[in-house]
């Protein structure tokens, strides 16, 4: 079968190649693969920068962001034949701490974790994969290649059950705005978890052309091009941060409303230093009792509850999301950025 596949830590060595089946071993579940998502980690991987291959191997099989249709399963495994369904990325350490001892796997607190694709084990970017029935989550056939969107949408998911939580602390809690920077796929899934909240949403990016800006107005939020919205024009309750620029971070914790929430759940490049008063923002934090927080990865309950937002989001709007359709073969279109794009998918089907 082809799989996309790289040597972790060696620039432009992908390549599509001929690899054996998986073994069954690897899971009870037989899944053809339909979509694979093409992310920022994907293209640190090619690069070089980031990634490990599985034990004792020296090439990792690309894809974390997964859509396939089930070959075979157990029966009585909730999982049938025919279904359409997204692994999850990541897998507890071998010595489960406490965190990945109850399922949160996402939460792990001494990083002995695997993830598929991208860490210790092989990802979904082949002609099949296989996988353990309580990592494999079904997704509302009527999705179809937009189920692909489950995994970002877990992550957003996830950080919004977190930012729901801190909010919490105060009976009186209740939020109306939210802010969120960048419009990809996170920014944009986060945008819609806040209009299906019934919450008003402003989304800011850089695009003044291409897809996003009537992308945002068509989920009835407000979009803003190149800079943050004013105080009189937006004064969120909550944020959702998903760009990483560092500059806008900065930004977004001197706009919050008070008392705020900020979530990070962009990675910064790390290549960029700014200088910080320290003392200020330490000051507005305390005196407004704002909270800042980080958000990465998922856990099964995550999944389950974005495929109940993906379900209840207008199809059309979501399939809008996947700007390009590549074949394997020209998986390297897939990793060049395009000026237009929102979430490019390495379609198998084609």
């Amino acid at each position: 079968m082809r799989a996309l596949t790289v040597e972790p830590g060696r620039a432009d060595s992908a390549r599509l190649e001929k690899v054996q089946e998986p073994p069954p071993e690897e899971g009870s579940v037989l899944v053809r693969t339909l979509g694979i998502g093409i992310c920022g980690t994907d293209i640190e991987i090619v690069s070089g920068a980031y990634g490990a291959a599985p034990e004792g191997r020296s090439r990792l099989i690309l894809g974390h962001e997964s859509l396939g249709r089930v070959e075979a399963a157990p029966a009585d495994c909730g999982i049938a034949a025919g279904d359409l369904v997204v692994g999850i990325v990541r897998r507890p350490d071998p010595e489960p701490c406490r965190y990945c001892a109850a399922g949160e796997w996402d939460m792990c607190a001494n990083g002995r974790y695997v993830e598929r694709g991208i860490k210790g084990l092989d990802g979904y970017g082949s002609d099949y994969f296989r996988i353990a029935p309580e990592f494999a989550v079904p997704v509302d056939p009527a999705l179809g290649m937009a189920g692909v969107l489950l995994e970002p949408a877990s992550i957003v998911t996830k950080a919004w059950e977190h930012a729901e939580r801190i909010g919490q602390r105060s009976a009186a809690w209740r939020p109306r705005t939210v802010l969120v920077t960048g419009a990809g796929p996170i920014g944009l899934l986060a945008a819609l978890l806040g209009v299906q909240r019934g919450l008003e949403v402003h989304v800011m990016d850089r695009a003044e052309a291409g897809p996003k800006p009537q992308l945002v107005k068509d989920l009835g939020a407000t979009y803003h091009v190149g800079a943050l919205p004013g105080p009189d024009a937006c004064r969120p309750d909550m944020v959702f941060e998903c760009t990483g620029a560092p500059s806008l971070v900065l930004d977004v914790l001197r706009r919050n409303g008070a008392p705020g929430i900020v979530c990070l759940a962009g990675l910064s490049s790390g290549r960029h230093v700014l200088s910080l008063d320290v003392a200020a923002l330490d000051r507005s934090m305390v005196l407004e009792n704002d909270v800042v927080f980080g958000a990465v990865n998922a856990n099964r309950s995550h999944y389950e509850k974005a495929a109940a937002a993906l379900g209840a989001a207008d199809r059309s709007w979501l399939d809008r999301l996947i700007s390009r359709r590549v074949a394997p073969e020209h998986w390297a279109d897939a990793l060049r950025k395009q000026p237009h794009d929102v979430k490019v998918v390495l379609d198998f089907t084609l």
